[in-house]
């Protein structure tokens, strides 16, 4: 079994100082926070590599409004999606509570959703097909999620189902104390590392409208659906599947997933049609 190393969660603490006699703070910098930033900042970094290509449907100067659209995406599809998908009910108890982002809860399916919405914006602004556009941000996105991961592994969240392997991890704020998977590391490596190398390989010569943006949808899918399995549902909330009634064990994570398999594998079409017909 392996011991949670001691992260403090809070990168940055300033303060407590006093305003006109009132003391306010301590301001706190969580790292889940520069995770976010350290996203934004590397997609960047790629895009405006990737936007000299000479077949890039995005110019270098066009860059900078990409990501802008891509993060509002990301937060409010992210914030929203986590209210409907996995706490509607509380949500509709609640309004409020989709203001209140520092008691958590975002979610990538929602996140996704977002982004696609943005996108689609972006592309009807700069008169560009959007799935050109698409194709140009997938290998984008691998970077944040292995940031994001990071931070929820530096947070202590999503961690993974009891386990008995030999890496097993204890992690101090769970109630339970016992070892678990540390899937946020799984994720992290597979919707991370993983995918962003053989995106990156996939996009380095021009490919069909959605083909990389497919193969994303693809590899992401089923990399989240087979961590779902030792991933430890939400505490707060049910993570139950409409379907595990039906099934006995599909999380709502992997409910999600399927459709986006459907979608990537549709805009794959031609280049899986063009490999089968060669190996028959």
């Amino acid at each position: 079994m392996l011991l949670y190393p001691a992260i403090d969660p809070v990168a940055l603490a300033i303060g407590p100082f006093t305003v006109a006699g009132h003391e306010f703070g301590p301001l706190q910098i969580h790292w889940y926070g520069i995770m976010y930033l350290l996203a934004f900042a590397f997609a960047w970094f790629i895009a405006s590599r990737n936007s000299q290509r000479p077949w890039s449907p995005i110019k270098q100067s066009q860059v900078e409004d990409l990501i802008v659209y891509g993060a509002w995406g990301v937060i409010l599809g992210g914030r929203f999606g986590y209210m409907m998908f996995y706490s509607a009910d509380k949500w509709l108890a609640d309004p409020a509570m989709i203001l209140r982002i520092w008691e958590g809860g975002m979610s990538f399916h929602g996140g996704l959703l977002g982004v696609a919405l943005a996108l689609f914006l972006f592309a009807r602004k700069y008169n560009l097909a959007f799935l050109s556009v698409a194709d140009f941000v997938a290998p984008l996105v691998p970077s944040g999620l292995f940031f994001g991961r990071l931070g929820n592994f530096i947070g202590q969240e999503l961690w993974g189902r009891p386990t008995d392997v030999s890496w097993g991890m204890l992690f101090p704020a769970d109630p339970a104390q016992l070892a678990r998977h540390p899937s946020q590391l799984y994720e992290a490596l597979l919707e991370g590392l993983v995918l962003f190398v053989v995106l990156t390989w996939f996009a380095r010569r021009p490919r069909l409208p959605g083909q990389v943006a497919g193969l994303f949808l693809i590899l992401y899918g089923i990399f989240r659906f087979s961590v779902e399995f030792v991933r430890q549902p939400d505490p707060q909330f049910s993570d139950q599947s409409p379907l595990f009634e039906v099934l006995g064990w599909m999380t709502r994570g992997q409910t999600l997933c399927i459709p986006m398999i459907l979608v990537g594998l549709w805009f794959m079409r031609k280049t899986l049609a063009r490999a089968l017909g060669r190996s028959a």
